[in-house]
């Protein structure tokens, strides 16, 4: 299917900046394009299934369980869904940010974009 490979692309682009924040030491953004790549997955997992565009929503744990996949998901990526969900909002508004900048640090980064990668790995191999 041609737009659930836009999906899937978008959100690969959506890793690869976060790993470019990251070797910026742009900590948040980091954060926010590792959102970005699931959030997108998910998507493109909707519109394989549905063949139609997804919901535009942001929260991944909503996203897992329109597309059926929060009851299979393996307990540690669903724990990592959780931690992600927040980033996305924390990382647009400004009181967030302050507060997010203190958390997010140079290991916690990498820690994010590795999780995000095995995460991304597994949706992959839904479709």
């Amino acid at each position: 299917m041609i737009l659930n490979s836009y999906w899937f692309k978008i959100a690969e682009y959506d890793l690869e900046t976060a790993d470019a924040m990251y070797k910026t030491k742009r900590y948040l953004y980091v954060g926010f394009m590792c959102h970005q790549c699931i959030e997108k997955a998910l998507k493109g997992i909707y519109v394989a299934i549905n063949n139609e565009a997804p919901p535009r929503i942001h929260n991944l744990a909503r996203l897992l369980e329109i597309i059926e996949l929060d009851k299979s998901i393996p307990k540690d990526l669903l724990d990592f869904v959780l931690t992600l969900n927040p980033l996305n909002i924390a990382a647009r508004y400004p009181d967030y940010k302050l507060e997010l900048i203190k958390e997010i640090d140079d290991d916690y980064a990498a820690e994010l974009i590795s999780e995000t990668r095995s995460l991304f790995e597994w949706l992959k191999a839904k479709i």
